[in-house]
């Protein structure tokens, strides 16, 4: 079905489960437009988790009572719920619980780079990408002696796939790259990078903090070795996120955190570990965010991801247009369309970014305003800092009218 025929979102009746969304600051309603940075949380997975806390709140994989059982079934059960959200054929052996995206590539870059890469070996990054993946993958570079190379994006703000043809060689062994920019709104061809990986024997590792949130996401069919999300940017508690792996490749990796829940046997000279995925989920895991981050899938899935995307297209579209024919504004990224997600990066000549943030504060409406955690990408845009608008299922074409009228309050301010 395509996107044009795709029922509209009643927002209006979303709107009425997040209670923070009718919070009033100087006598105007909230506009909340950065959830690039983190969503809100609606009535249903705020209830999920305190009915753990009120029903059945115990540690996992330690007891025999009943709490503990309960507690233990919800979190392996979560993991399943994660894999087939994704499309993950292994199920719970292919999901790893981490704190959140960063987390995730943390982990595959002690677990897997620091003992895979070593002189000679190289691994490719985007231009666009976010700090989680870049200084990252930079540090641990530094620490193995593989080099670090970068992908160029083109002057429209897309990745120029002839260069990643070209500087990912036979000697590439990881290739990193997130699904949708932060700052630039970008829809990569990640499927096509993966493939441009493979086909030089290195595996492949998806960003998707902003991809998972409001589009449908197959990782069998992108085919990538990693992928890894938040539960924070889809209508999910802080505090989670997870990883995918193919089990194959997770099953030959060390952990990289030790301690309780993650070991088989422990003697006073050494230690084995666990099964997949418990062997790198050492210590009490996340379970009350696991169980809100199953309740925001579930909520997710009920409206559709197929029109939770509609929906951010549609915004982003009007955001720029609107945006685009205000005077004295420079946009980022490309045109509105399948290739831009559902965020608008942009200046207004003459008014730094955190002082227009903070005018656009003074009319309650919140937007991000800095160089969200891709400081190289600044640099090669020319600026130091942008100002983010970003849209979630609850964002209406009103609030973006709100959002275009404040900046136009600025520009008189700054005249």
């Amino acid at each position: 079905m395509s996107q044009q025929n795709l029922e509209a979102l009643d927002v209006g009746a979303i709107r009425e489960e997040y209670p923070i969304l009718q919070r009033e600051f100087s006598g105007e309603q909230l506009v909340y437009l950065d959830n690039a940075a983190t969503t809100q949380t609606p009535d249903p997975v705020v209830d999920a988790m305190s009915d753990y806390y009120r029903e059945y709140n115990a540690n996992v994989h330690r007891g025999i009572h009943h709490l503990s059982q309960e507690a233990s079934i919800a979190y392996e059960e979560a993991h399943d719920r994660v894999a087939e959200f994704i499309g993950a054929s292994g199920g719970r052996e292919e999901i790893v619980f981490t704190k959140n995206t960063t987390e995730a590539e943390n982990l595959v870059a002690y677990s897997w780079g620091l003992n895979e890469l070593g002189p000679g070996d190289e691994i490719v990054l985007t231009e666009m990408e976010h700090h989680a993946s870049l200084v990252t993958w930079q540090q641990i570079g530094k620490r193995t002696g593989a080099e670090v190379k970068y992908i160029r994006i083109d002057e429209d703000g897309r990745l120029d796939m002839d260069h990643a043809s070209e500087i990912i060689t036979d000697d590439t062994a990881m290739v990193s790259a997130v699904h949708v920019s932060n700052t630039l709104g970008t829809v990569n061809p990640v499927s096509d990078l993966v493939d441009i990986a493979h086909d030089h024997d290195a595996l492949a590792f998806i960003d998707g903090a902003q991809a998972v949130p409001n589009r449908p996401v197959d990782v069998a069919a992108i085919d990538a070795d990693f992928y890894a999300f938040s539960g924070h940017k889809m209508a999910g508690p802080t505090g989670i996120g997870a990883l995918y792996g193919k089990k194959s490749i997770l099953e030959d990796m060390q952990p990289y955190l030790y301690g309780g829940g993650m070991i088989r046997k422990v003697t006073f000279e050494d230690s084995t570990w666990d099964d997949l995925p418990w062997k790198f989920e050492p210590g009490t895991p996340q379970i009350a965010e696991a169980v809100g981050l199953v309740a925001a899938i579930d909520y997710l899935e009920e409206i559709g991801m197929e029109r939770i995307e509609a929906h951010e297209e549609e915004l982003a579209r009007y955001a720029y247009e609107q945006l685009d024919a205000e005077p004295g504004i420079e946009i980022y990224g490309p045109e509105p369309g399948p290739e831009r997600g559902g965020l608008v990066g942009f200046n207004l000549e003459s008014v730094h970014a955190h002082d227009l943030a903070s005018i656009m504060n003074d009319h309650a409406v919140a937007i991000r305003a800095g160089d969200h955690c891709t400081q190289p990408l600044h640099d090669k845009l020319g600026v130091a800092a942008s100002a983010r608008a970003s849209f979630y299922i609850y964002n209406t074409k009103a609030e973006i009218d709100k959002l275009v009228a404040a900046i136009d309050d600025a520009r008189q301010l700054f005249a």
